[in-house]
């Protein structure tokens, strides 16, 4: 292991180890807010991003699935006003916890740092990305992980192309809680490398891969971000993913970094709140991922 990493995991697993809190995923403190999704494809919304960019919201089937999805782009961006060409603004992709607050909330509206946001919504009725195993009281395990995964890759790759403009080598991931196990579990291993993803963030979550691995991810970067209260399960399911990304990922030792300094709860890295550490973190996404080492959240 290489030692910076190694250091990175032992302090991981130290702040990890300083309270135990008995909650589960299930029960994380969100606001949790449903919405009927329609059986079939559904005629976009438009609305105004906080930066005056324009927010496309929008339902679409794959697989069977209801795919809702928000992007926040330039105008000059959005296909219907210019016909389809290659973008040079990459993409911020928010995958939201359990109950889908931060897809509502949608923290990564925007551009930032060349990056377009991105939120996705879960097609399963109860808003886990990659389900529930009612057996389960982790809360970890995800038994439609890999159809989840597919459809979010089909809605990547066929469905957003022709609603924005985007350079698709700059597809970067962020995952919430919830988010983060689908995609540590199932979407890298499956799609980091297809689609050439260069960064990703798992927020307050994190998971082995649980199935093979597709491909070479030996020089993404991959942070993950946790805090010193999180829920008892990913106290033990994060360090285990750091693990074994860091078999994953050999391209150089700075590519992989953790940190669980801020005193709180779950996903509170602000300290205070749930949604306001979401929002903090996906405020320092791009300061994370270009550090060398876990960079320090700017509140």
């Amino acid at each position: 292991m290489p030692s910076a990493t190694k250091s990175i995991l032992l302090l991981f697993l130290g702040l990890q180890a300083l309270n135990l809190v008995p909650a589960l995923p299930t029960t994380q403190r969100l606001a949790a807010q449903k919405t009927t999704q329609s059986s079939a494809s559904s005629a976009a919304k438009v609305s105004t991003a906080k930066d005056g960019s324009t927010i496309v919201d929008q339902t679409v089937v794959i697989n069977g699935l209801n795919m809702r999805f928000k992007v926040s782009a330039p105008a000059t961006e959005l296909v219907s006003n210019n016909a389809t060409a290659k973008g040079t603004l990459g993409l911020n992709v928010l995958f939201h916890g359990d109950g889908g607050q931060s897809f509502f909330d949608f923290p990564n509206q925007g551009v930032n740092a060349n990056l377009m946001g991105v939120a996705l919504l879960t097609p399963d009725p109860d808003l886990r990305w990659g389900g529930s195993d009612p057996k389960d009281n982790t809360g970890l395990v995800r038994p439609e992980g890999p159809a989840h995964s597919a459809a979010v890759n089909e809605l990547l790759t066929k469905v957003l192309p022709t609603v924005v403009n985007f350079d698709s080598s700059k597809i970067f991931l962020e995952g919430v809680s919830g988010g983060s196990l689908l995609l540590s579990g199932f979407m890298i291993p499956t799609f980091g490398a297809l689609l050439a993803v260069p960064g990703a963030i798992m927020g307050c979550g994190g998971l082995v891969p649980q199935v093979p691995v597709q491909g070479d991810i030996s020089n993404l970067r991959l942070h993950f971000q946790s805090t010193t209260d999180d829920l008892a399960p990913l106290k033990t399911s994060i360090p285990q993913a750091i693990k074994a990304y860091e078999k994953l990922i050999t391209g150089n030792a700075s590519l992989l970094t953790a940190d669980a300094t801020p005193v709180g709860g779950h996903c509170e890295f602000d300290e205070k709140d749930f949604v306001s550490g979401v929002q903090l973190l996906t405020n320092n996404y791009n300061s994370v991922l270009t550090g060398a080492s876990p960079a320090a959240l700017v509140r």
